[in-house]
């Protein structure tokens, strides 16, 4: 019964957050949809185009891109390193070893996306730079 949690960690919660960001997305496509066809619909004097580039996505520049890395190594890095803590304390508490590799795991795994994250920021960094 110990591998519950696990599973229900490794599997059911990736599913669920990929499929509320697919769905929050499919919402916001709906809703910026349906506002240009009421506009279309009213005859107004507004300019439809205009109206639809507004609402469009708007591509991120590099450097937006390039601090998005950066949040996202430190906190990928962050969370290994609290995991690794974490399973610190509960292997010196004596708890299951199951719970203690899985938390080690998750660190290792949390802690080399991170620092995937910061070598990427690091190297695009200096090419962005020289090339601005």
């Amino acid at each position: 019964m110990h591998w519950i949690v696990p599973i229900g960690v490794v599997v059911v919660l990736p599913v669920m957050v990929v499929w509320l960001v697919c769905r929050a997305l499919t919402n916001r496509d709906n809703k910026k949809t349906q506002i240009v066809i009421k506009a279309i619909e009213s005859n107004s004097p507004i300019d439809v185009y205009k109206l639809a580039e507004a609402l469009s996505n708007k591509e991120k520049s590099a450097e937006q891109v390039l601090h998005l890395w950066l949040l996202r190594g430190c906190t990928f890095t962050f969370v290994g390193v609290a995991l690794a803590i974490f399973a610190l304390v509960m292997a010196l508490r004596m708890y299951d070893t199951d719970v203690e590799l899985f938390f080690l795991f998750l660190s290792v795994i949390s802690f080399a996306i991170g620092l995937a994250y910061l070598v990427v920021y690091f190297v695009t960094r200096k090419s962005i730079n020289k090339n601005s």
